[in-house]
């Protein structure tokens, strides 16, 4: 069985995995390292590019090379922009206020490249205003500033009037997110203490969630005591809880809904939050007062898909010897891998849940990547009931280490779980034996 991960033997220097307090007698996850070291991949990225300058607009990307943060709510809303040039620091245009805030109290960059600005709010200024046309106009001048107009600029994600108002100014736009995808690929030692943090949160969910689970509670409840445990312990967004149950686990539907939990019904979850902004994607599987025999041998399936994948991960192996272990779509009903794209596959996790590397039949085969040390990545696996009543979800996230791999999750996983009420048969109570000395029979769960 592969080790769990531990921070403590493979991350020097950082020390007690899973306090989060700082304290003045050892050294726990550095916050200047890591900001100093994703600051300094973006940098070396960028220089051996073909790029003269990124300009980035997700939100991940915008963390990752500035160490700022203005909540979730910012998640989709595209105003936030970072400058990043050639051989100098990264300016960011931010909402007013958020940049005074930077200007206070992130002294990682000069004053003067925390800016205050302003976007279209996705379309809610309208064109004619000519907020985009500013903006580009204000990129391109610090551009010429710099000798880098006549650079190719890379940018990640772009709303299209902000694109074709860069395009107009002279300035040539080629993907600046697929570079951003390799810088992040591989995790830095702080990085992965604290994907292993956000780990051990959902560790702890699951077991408030496997103590709470019961015939009559229904799948919103389970959302919302997760919810509740993951904010009183320490996350800092709670992206989604898939609760999925009964009927409903096949063919999966990828949202939760109010259905009540009954005797006998498998459900699966998915936990999907972030701590310090790296995130989790963490499913399992659980029963309901019992299990059967067809419930069981689909978590078997699953479970065997999983170890077989997971065997292969080692630096140097391939992607494509990873999913040469999950099953064809056809064998578990489906017409073609895109159809069935998402059951058997694995993601990279870091600020984002969509990392490389992904892996999956669908591609791999035919374009596989190596894998490194240090890439952080999920495994989800899936497998249906015969009659399509019930189905298993297995998620592992897994770190690559030097000599092979190790799990960031912990909740017990190896086997079909039982939560919820015991039920035992009048034949099986308590009942004296020959030598008058109680003897129970229990029923198998």
């Amino acid at each position: 069985m592969v080790q769990h991960y531990s921070a403590a033997t493979h991350s020097p220097g950082i020390a007690s995995p899973g306090a989060t307090t700082a304290v003045d007698w050892e050294q726990r996850v550095d916050f200047t390292r890591l900001r100093t070291q994703r600051s300094a991949k973006v940098r070396a990225a960028l220089e051996s590019s073909d790029l003269g300058a990124l300009v980035l607009f997700d939100m991940n990307n915008v963390r990752y090379t500035t160490a700022t943060h203005i909540g979730n709510w910012a998640r989709d809303k595209l105003f936030r922009c970072v400058l990043v040039v050639r051989g100098q620091d990264p300016i960011l245009w931010d909402i007013g206020s958020a940049a005074r805030t930077h200007q206070s109290f992130a002294p990682w960059n000069d004053k003067g490249n925390w800016r205050a600005g302003i976007s279209s709010w996705r379309g809610s200024i309208a064109e004619e205003v000519g907020v985009e046309r500013v903006n580009a106009s204000r990129i391109a001048g610090i551009l010429r500033e710099h000798g880098l107009a006549g650079e190719p600029v890379g940018v990640d994600v772009v709303e299209l009037p902000v694109l074709k108002a860069m395009e107009r100014e002279g300035l040539h736009i080629e993907d600046g997110h697929g570079l951003m995808q390799e810088v992040r690929s591989i995790k830095t030692a702080d990085e992965i203490a604290l994907l292993d943090h956000a780990a051990g949160l959902v560790d702890g969910a699951y077991d408030e969630l496997y103590r709470y689970l019961h015939a009559g509670v229904r799948e919103n409840d389970c959302v919302a005591l997760v919810n509740k445990y993951l904010y009183e312990h320490g996350s800092e967004e709670v992206e989604a809880v898939n609760s999925i149950s009964g009927e409903r686990c096949s063919p999966h539907p990828h949202v939760f809904s109010d259905r009540l939990l009954r005797p006998g019904d498998t459900a699966y979850f998915d936990i999907i939050h972030a701590f310090n902004g790296y995130r989790t994607c963490y499913y399992r599987t659980l029963n309901v007062g019992g299990s059967n025999q067809q419930q069981r041998e689909a978590y078997r399936r699953a479970r065997e898909f999983m170890d077989n994948a997971i065997s292969e991960i080692r630096p140097g192996a391939s992607s494509a010897d990873v999913v040469r272990h999950f099953p064809a779509a056809a064998e578990f009903g489906f017409s073609s891998e895109e159809e069935a794209f998402g059951l058997q596959y694995c993601h990279g996790l870091g600020l984002s849940n969509w990392e490389r590397p992904l892996m999956s039949r669908y591609h791999s085969f035919d374009h596989p990547v190596e894998l490194h040390e240090g890439m952080v990545f999920a495994i989800e696996t899936y497998w249906p009931t015969p009659d399509g009543s019930a189905a298993a979800r297995i998620e592992e996230e897994v770190v690559v280490t030097g000599g092979g791999c190790e799990l960031l999750t912990r909740f017990p996983a190896d086997q079909l779980y039982v939560a919820g009420t015991r039920y035992w048969p009048g034949a099986d109570l308590v009942a004296p034996d020959t030598a008058g000395t109680a003897t129970s029979h229990r029923m198998e769960r």
